[in-house]
């Protein structure tokens, strides 16, 4: 029909280069090609998108030489416009064709405007164009971390191709990425964490900084095993992500929260009914002022606040070394009773 992917992208392509004016200004023509840095309209040359149909293919097919992304033009007007739904992408694409919307949808609907970059609704964007970690790069990653969690989790996502860019070269490419949603404790997306992985599997891509983080912080935390809403009477809270998760490896009931700083993890922001805290502390004494800070605010909310030391580095490295039996042996004697009785395996 009218309105289909293939018959969308073909009309695009008959306006190629007026398309690639409009959502990839940074770029410019050569010959017979749209050159530019990628799809997502940066400076650069690595991208180039035909602009009249030959036998190498039609108009508006387009490459990334650096990293071997391609598509068309729709997929241009998604990545440039930060769009997710393809009903959005469809509807920018007749806006800028003057086609009609078709009948279905509202005609007083308009076009999504691009997410601010680092805000949170760039989060929530990146976090939708994400999937599920089941099978992927991601879950391969965390096992290899020794870290097997449910599939269930709803904060861990596999993004194949994330957006990176070197702050001091200026360079950009694209790397898979562990895609970690950063929350209120109702369950509202405020940022998320990326951690780029290198594509042969062997851990975390070898950048100077694998990890980062977008979005409002301050206050939320990556949640595992915390449902939107609900009460968390006694949970665990801590810096890292895998210094967390590694917890709910050996004590899966546990709701904890990753703040992914140590000033993040002082103005963490506990959820009501909570009145048992524990904090993982690591063996440096990089985050001390966020462990001390943290348990004053509970204190002053009549929460008892009490620190789980590891005996490595983190408790990713007790995990990984020393194995979860062993972890979960060395946790016993740091919970309240009642609560080694819940959480820790029998044994």
């Amino acid at each position: 029909m009218t309105g289909s992917a293939s018959e969308l992208a073909r009309r695009l392509g008959e306006d190629a280069e007026a398309v690639c004016r409009e959502y990839l200004s940074n770029g410019h023509r050569s010959g017979n090609y749209w050159i530019v840095g990628d799809v997502r309209n940066t400076r650069g040359r690595s991208m180039h998108v035909r602009l009249n149909g030959n036998a190498k293919g039609p108009a508006g097919k387009w490459v990334d030489e650096q990293n071997g992304e391609h598509g068309d033009l729709l997929d241009v007007i998604r990545e440039s416009c930060g769009l997710i739904e393809f009903r959005d992408v469809a509807d920018e694409a007749r806006r800028f064709l003057a086609m009609p919307r078709p009948q279905a949808q509202d005609p007083g609907a308009q076009r999504q405007p691009a997410a601010i970059r680092g805000s949170p609704e760039a989060a929530r964007r990146l976090f939708g164009m994400s999937q599920p970690i089941a099978g992927t790069l991601a879950e391969r990653y965390l096992a290899g971390r020794g870290i097997l969690l449910s599939v269930h989790e709803r904060a861990l996502r596999f993004h194949p191709g994330c957006y990176y860019r070197d702050f001091v070269t200026g360079e950009t490419r694209t790397l898979p990425a562990l895609i970690a949603a950063v929350t209120s404790f109702d369950g509202q997306i405020t940022g998320l964490q990326r951690t780029w992985l290198d594509p042969s599997g062997q851990g975390k891509a070898q950048l100077a900084d694998p990890r980062r983080s977008l979005g409002h912080l301050l206050g939320n935390a990556i949640w595992l095993g915390l449902e939107p809403g609900a009460l968390a009477p006694v949970m665990a809270a801590g810096e890292g992500f895998e210094t967390m998760a590694s917890l709910k490896v050996v004590m899966p009931a546990l709701p904890v929260a990753a703040a992914t700083s140590a000033n993040h993890l002082a103005g963490l922001i506990l959820p009501p009914g909570c009145r048992r805290l524990y904090i993982a502390a690591d063996a440096d004494a990089a985050g001390r002022h966020g462990i001390e800070r943290l348990s004053q605010r509970a204190a002053e909310a009549g929460i008892l606040a009490l620190v789980l030391r590891p005996q490595l580095g983190d408790f990713n490295d007790d995990l990984r070394h020393l194995g979860p039996a062993h972890l979960a042996a060395w946790l016993s004697d740091q919970l309240v009773p009642e609560d080694a009785r819940r959480f820790l395996p029998p044994g």
